[in-house]
């Protein structure tokens, strides 16, 4: 069973030669270099907006201050593993299992 499916695409005949040159200058075929052409599409589409990264950065920082200000910083890895593992233990307690019932 076929795992592609072929598409038929029209493009002027500049952008043909150019596609063409890639293919052969890269060893690719035209549709290995489409394919890679919609996977770096892709990329740059879901890329966050540098205003939102700069956001994150601002709040990475009050993290780090924050943590600092409370001797946080100081911490070795077991002390941080013990430290998550404590508030995980602390979150399954609240959550409610359901009961088996007797008979069921």
């Amino acid at each position: 069973m076929r795992t592609t499916k072929s598409v038929t695409i029209s493009l002027p005949p500049g952008q043909l030669k150019v596609a063409e040159r890639l293919a052969k200058k890269e060893s690719r075929t035209m549709s290995e270099l489409f394919r890679e052409a919609l996977r770096r599409y892709q990329q740059v589409e879901y890329r966050p907006d540098p205003a939102t990264l700069a956001q994150f950065g601002e709040l990475v920082a009050q993290i780090r201050q924050d943590a600092k200000r409370a001797g946080l910083d100081k911490m070795t890895m077991p002390e941080i593993n013990a430290e998550v593992e404590a508030a995980r233990k602390e979150i399954r307690a609240t959550i409610r299992r359901p009961t088996k019932r007797p008979g069921k």
